[in-house]
């Protein structure tokens, strides 16, 4: 398992919503941290990015690469 090499703290500040908003995911999604500066395995960071996405654009049809799908 690798690290993503961002914190808790840096992801909130990434994506433009509050550190508390963040620890709440990682509690939802069962990822373990001591404080916001814990340091991510790639994958939790992953999770919990695309859990922001989701919850901040629930109508978004793009992919990862920002292409939009035809429906």
């Amino acid at each position: 398992m690798g690290f993503a090499d961002l914190s808790i703290a840096e992801i909130a500040t990434d994506y433009s919503v509050p550190v508390e908003k963040v620890l709440s995911i990682c509690d939802k999604l069962l990822i373990a941290y001591k404080n916001p500066k814990t340091r991510l395995a790639l994958e939790d960071a992953k999770a919990i990015i695309s859990q922001i996405v989701s919850e901040t654009h629930p109508g978004d049809t793009s992919n990862s690469v920002g292409e939009t799908e035809v429906t």
